[in-house]
């Protein structure tokens, strides 16, 4: 049984300071301080390059891939760490068109992050003039899934709204087509459960600084079904997807399994710093951590819309078709957000009119869900927000 109270105690939280952007930064694991300072005093320190042999330091990638596989359903050996997200997606879709040769269109939807968006567009522009990237509304994709589609590049859960989308059906009626299914699980990994090997997934990505808690920039994750673990190409051959990184060779063999969707060096500090995360997220069992977490977004819902009539709902109000946030949407909701981050709830804003709040129970309870909310209240009925140094629009919103 995961205690909430216990996990709540691991993370640093500021004084004065309730959280809810998760779902954009997670906050700091206390033991991660002394966990990266120890490994750059007497690793990296006094192993010098030896590290990477006497610390584990290549590794790291591996075992923090089968400790996420865990959290999102994968089979053993088949998630690696490492790169960034926009890497990781790049790869997928590439791997995953030309595992369906023959067909040029790959499906996706206007909720999608749009970073998503642009790699995908910028791939199939090298491609040629025959490719095309269809995009459609989240209601639409199932009925858009077609025997000309080669992938569905998908975010499970929307970034602006958290509205989920069913992997499960999805991926099989894309099967059924003939499709192959690319999942951005950014906003899906830590925030409930996903079930890769069960839903038949193809391909998995995600990134470890949102509800992972691994830190700004820290590394993203690939999956690749063991049915294409030695089919798949990626188009990015970095040195460490070899089959022998040391051999130098001037020609490119791809490693075994997800290994050869390695590209450049670990970020050895970042992995440290996700370590300790991860041995939170050890302690935690998905299916309470999504069980707490729709009951705080409810709560949250039900307290807002009751003090605050301003504010309309922009999530799913069915707790099974949203993911772990709650947004709504205020006509002057970038200043309404600034206000209240000035009164100490920490929530994000997302063009153009939504305010975006996060929910982790690894550090958030009733308590604080039911403080920020009376911070809400004041903040709306009282238009705090209606102040012009809250109107100034800062390079991050």
């Amino acid at each position: 049984m995961t205690d909430f109270a216990a996990t709540k105690a691991m993370f640093h939280l500021p004084e004065g300071t309730i959280y809810l952007d998760g779902n954009s930064l997670g906050p700091l694991p206390r033991a991660a301080t002394e966990r990266v300072g120890n490994m750059m005093q007497h690793e990296w320190g006094d192993m010098l390059i030896t590290g990477w042999n006497k610390a584990g330091w290549m590794q790291k990638s591996r075992d923090l891939g089968d400790r996420i596989g865990r959290l999102i359903g994968a089979e053993p050996g088949h998630v690696i760490v490492g790169d960034t997200l926009s890497i990781k997606v790049y790869q997928a879709l590439a791997s995953a068109l030309e595992l369906n040769p023959g067909r040029k269109v790959v499906l996706s939807d206007n909720g999608n992050f749009p970073s998503d968006l642009y790699i995908a567009q910028g791939l199939l522009t090298s491609l040629g003039a025959e490719y095309e990237l269809r995009v459609v509304d989240p209601e639409a994709v199932e009925e858009n899934i077609t025997d000309d589609i080669a992938v569905l590049m998908l975010t499970e859960v929307d970034y602006r709204t958290g509205r989920k989308h069913d992997m499960r059906a999805l991926t099989a009626k894309a099967h059924e087509m003939g499709v192959l299914t690319v999942w951005d699980l950014a906003h899906s990994a830590g925030a409930l459960p996903v079930d890769l090997a069960g839903c038949g997934a193809d391909f998995g990505v995600g990134c470890t600084y949102k509800y992972l808690n691994g830190g700004p920039g820290a590394p993203a994750f690939i999956y690749v079904a063991p049915r294409y673990a030695e089919k798949a190409r990626p188009a990015l051959s970095g040195w460490l997807g070899h089959e022998a990184p040391f051999a130098f060779d001037l020609d490119y063999r791809p490693g075994r399994g997800v290994e050869r969707m390695r590209v450049g060096t670990p970020p050895v500090l970042q992995m440290t710093s996700l370590e300790a995360a991860m041995d939170i997220w050890d302690m935690a069992d998905m299916a309470e951590v999504r069980a707490k977490s729709m009951q705080l977004c409810d709560l949250f819902i039900a307290e807002v819309e009751a003090k605050c009539p301003q504010l309309e709902l922009a999530s799913p109000r069915d707790a099974a078709y949203r993911g772990s946030q709650v947004s709504f949407k205020f006509r002057e909701g970038y200043a309404a957000m600034q206000a209240l981050i000035a009164r100490g709830v920490i929530g994000d804003f997302r063009a153009p009119d939504i305010m975006r709040f996060g929910f982790t129970p690894l550090y958030i309870d009733e308590a604080d869900v039911r403080a920020a909310t009376d911070i809400v209240a004041d903040v709306m009925t009282n238009a705090l927000w209606d102040n012009p140094e809250y109107k100034i629009r800062n390079a991050v919103t």
